[in-house]
């Protein structure tokens, strides 16, 4: 018993990986998460202006599909999809970019996880935290409504 007590409290200590959302508006304004099973980056950049969802595995690679979707599990449930995403780095990095992409932060602002695939790649996506951060990145540099 004691040693199931000492296991316990050993593994409750241990360092467990980064799951915090984080906001930079430099220099554009991002918005990333780096999770065991990836890194998911949004970004803004008001100069052309267009927006960008990149989320990189941490292995392997996507499935080249017709269509990605991401769906948004939480208190506003949200589908959303689309054939304009393409991969890179050898597949681990899919890409989509557009110049709205309000369902997109509503998704993430709004819900405790997503579900992002593509053909028979999918990556579960922790969203706990990420309310904040995504208001941070409306805000940056001129809010991001559309």
């Amino acid at each position: 018993m004691k040693r199931a007590i000492a296991f316990l409290v050993t593994c409750a200590t241990l360092p467990l990986p980064a799951l915090a959302w984080e906001f930079s508006p430099e220099p554009i304004c991002t918005l990333s998460q780096a999770a065991g099973t990836g890194q998911v980056t949004v970004t803004f950049d008001p100069a052309l202006p267009e927006y960008g969802i990149a989320i990189t595995l941490a292995e392997g690679a996507w499935d080249q599909a017709p269509v990605f979707a991401i769906v948004f599990e939480g208190a506003r449930p949200l589908t959303i999809s689309t054939d304009r995403h393409v991969l890179s780095d050898e597949g681990m990095t899919l890409t989509v970019r557009d110049r709205g992409f309000g369902n997109v932060l509503n998704g993430l602002q709004f819900n405790t996880r997503a579900i992002a695939r593509s053909g028979a790649t999918s990556v579960t996506i922790p969203l706990v935290g990420a309310s904040p951060e995504v208001q941070a990145f409306r805000e940056c540099p001129a809010p991001a409504t559309s």
